[in-house]
C-alpha cells in the first residue's frame, strides 16, 4: 500500500474497532484508536508479514506491550486475512479467540500474550537479542503506552535493549498523555521523556503519530548499536470527535447512539 491508501485503511480499521467494542459492550476505545496509523504503518507499510503463515520463519515481530490496545491489532489481523472477519463479532467472549486482550494462543498472529503493562516490551528485547544470537535479520518491534512508562520493568528492559546494543528493535511510544486515572501528570509525570530514554541508551525520534509518513521515515532511518525509541504524538480517541482528548473514553465502549455517531464520522 502507499500512503494514500494506508490512510484510507486507517479509517476502515477506526470503523471495525467501533463496531467490536460496541458489540462487545466493553473494551477500550481511547487507546485503540490512538495507535492506528502506528500499527497501520507497521504492518502495511514496513513488516514482513505472512497471514497465510503466521510462524513464518522469516517474518518481523510486533508485541503489542499495551494490550489494552487489542481491537487494533485485531482489526488489523482481521482485515489481512489472519483470520475470518466473522470473528469481530466475538471480541471478549468467553472461548474467543479475540480476548481483551492479545492472547497467542487464541489467536493468530499475534506473537506473545500481553496486556500486564511492562511485560511487552521485555518479550520484545528478548526476541530482538534471539534474533540477533540466531544471525537472523528479524526486526522487532513493540508499541507502549505513555502511562505504561510509569512501570519499573519498561525501564529494566529499555537497560537490557541498550546492554545488548539491540539495532533490531524499535519502540513506539503512544504518547496521548492521558491514562486511565486522568492525565500523565496527574497521576506520575513523565517529565522530560525524550531525555529519560536517550539516557537509557535508545536513539530517539520524535514524530506526530497520525502522520503515516513521518511515522515511516522515522523507521527506515538506520542506527546503528542503539535500541530505537519513536516517541509518537497522538491523540487519544482519535477519529471519533467525542473521543478524542477524553480521558473517560480509556475504557468504555459506545452504546448504538454513540457507535451510530462515530461510524458517520469514520465513513469511508
Amino acid at each position: 500500500m502507499n500512503v494514500k491508501e494506508m490512510e484510507k485503511q486507517c479509517t476502515i480499521i477506526r470503523r471495525d474497532i467501533i463496531n467490536m467494542l460496541a458489540d462487545a459492550g466493553s473494551g477500550h476505545p481511547g487507546g485503540s484508536l490512538s495507535v492506528v496509523e502506528i500499527m497501520v504503518a507497521l504492518y502495511y507499510g514496513k513488516m514482513r508479514t505472512n497471514s497465510q503463515n503466521p510462524k513464518d520463519p522469516n517474518r518481523d515481530l510486533f508485541l503489542l506491550s499495551k494490550g489494552h490496545a487489542a481491537p487494533c491489532q485485531y482489526a488489523i489481523l482481521g482485515e489481512m486475512g489472519y483470520f475470518d472477519k466473522a470473528e469481530f463479532k466475538n471480541f471478549r467472549q468467553l472461548h474467543s479467540i479475540l480476548q481483551g486482550h492479545p492472547d497467542t494462543k487464541k489467536c493468530p498472529g499475534v506473537e506473545a500474550s500481553t496486556g500486564s503493562l511492562g511485560q511487552g516490551i521485555s518479550i520484545a528485547t528478548g526476541m530482538a537479542l534471539g534474533a540477533k544470537t540466531a544471525k537472523k535479520d528479524t526486526q522487532v518491534y513493540t508499541i507502549l503506552g505513555d502511562g505504561e512508562c510509569q512501570e519499573g520493568q519498561v525501564w529494566e528492559a529499555s537497560m537490557f535493549a541498550a546492554n545488548y546494543k539491540l539495532d533490531n528493535l524499535t519502540v513506539f511510544l503512544d504518547h496521548n498523555g492521558l491514562q486511565i486515572d486522568g492525565t500523565n501528570d496527574e497521576v506520575m509525570s513523565l517529565g522530560d521523556i525524550h531525555a529519560k530514554f536517550a539516557s537509557f541508551g535508545y536513539e530517539v525520534f520524535e514524530v506526530d503519530g497520525h502522520d503515516i509518513q513521518a511515522i515511516l521515515d522515522a523507521v527506515n532511518t538506520p542506527v546503528s548499536g542503539k535500541p530505537k525509541m519513536i516517541i509518537a504524538k497522538t491523540v487519544k480517541g482519535k477519529g471519533v470527535s467525542f473521543m478524542e482528548n477524553q480521558v473517560n473514553w480509556h475504557g468504555a465502549a459506545p452504546n448504538e447512539e454513540q457507535r451510530a455517531q462515530a461510524l458517520k464520522e469514520l465513513e469511508v
